[in-house]
C-alpha cells in the first residue's frame, strides 16, 4: 500500500486533507450515476468565481440544504426556499447561484426524460470516454476545450444557468469524462473505481 503522504498527485490539490481526499478518490473518477452527475453540477456551478476548495469545504451543507443533490426535490422548491437559503452561512449565499440551481435542476430532469438519464446524454458530445490528455504541468491544462464550449452552448440553450464552458470543462474533469491528471501523478493510470 503507497503512503498517503508520499502519493504523487496533481500539484493542484496541495496539502489540504480535503483536497487530496477529493483528488485521490473522486476527481476523474468516471460517474456513471444522474444523482452524482447533478451533485457535481450543483457544486460547479456553485464554485463559479470561487475556489473549488470553498466548495468542497461546504459540500456537506450543500448536501444538506438541497435535499442529497436530488433533481425532483429541488425542482419543486419555491421562491420561500431560496429566501430560506439566503439565510443559510453553510453555502454561498448568491440568490442568482440560488435560483440557478432551483432552474438547472428543473432542465436536468427534462433532459433525463429525453435522453433516459443525464450521462446519456453527456456521451452523445464524446466519440470515446473518457478524454485521455497527456500535460506535464498544470499550465498546459485548458480552461476549456471544443467539447466544453458545445455542451455549454447546448446547456444554455435549454435554458441551464452558471455553467459556461470554463464550468462545464470542470465538470467534464470531476466526472472524469475528460482525464486531466498530470503525466506524473499516481492517480493518471487509474482513474476508475
Amino acid at each position: 500500500m503507497t503512503n498517503f503522504e508520499t502519493i504523487i498527485r496533481c500539484n493542484w490539490c496541495g496539502s489540504d486533507p480535503l483536497y487530496m481526499k477529493y483528488h485521490d478518490e473522486e476527481w476523474g473518477k468516471i460517474v456513471h450515476d444522474d444523482q452524482k452527475m447533478f451533485e457535481f453540477l450543483v457544486l460547479e456551478s456553485s464554485q463559479a468565481g470561487l475556489s473549488w476548495i470553498t466548495i468542497l469545504r461546504k459540500r456537506e451543507n450543500y448536501r444538506k440544504a438541497f435535499a442529497g443533490f436530488n433533481a425532483e426535490t429541488i425542482s419543486k422548491f419555491t421562491e420561500k426556499d431560496v429566501d430560506n437559503f439566503m439565510q443559510n452561512e453553510g453555502i454561498i449565499r448568491n440568490r442568482n447561484k440560488i435560483q440557478s440551481t432551483i432552474t438547472n435542476a428543473r432542465h436536468f430532469l427534462e433532459i433525463q426524460k429525453e435522453f433516459g438519464s443525464f450521462c446519456n446524454y453527456l456521451k452523445t458530445f464524446f466519440h470515446e470516454i473518457p478524454i485521455i490528455n497527456h500535460w506535464k504541468t498544470l499550465k498546459e491544462i485548458p480552461a476549456s476545450s471544443p467539447i466544453s464550449d458545445a455542451i455549454s452552448k447546448d446547456m444554455k440553450k435549454r435554458g441551464f444557468k452558471f455553467f459556461g464552458t470554463t464550468i462545464c470543462y470542470a465538470h467534464l474533469q470531476a466526472v472524469g469524462y475528460i482525464n486531466d491528471h498530470l503525466e506524473d501523478c499516481h492517480f493518471k493510470e487509474n482513474p476508475v473505481h
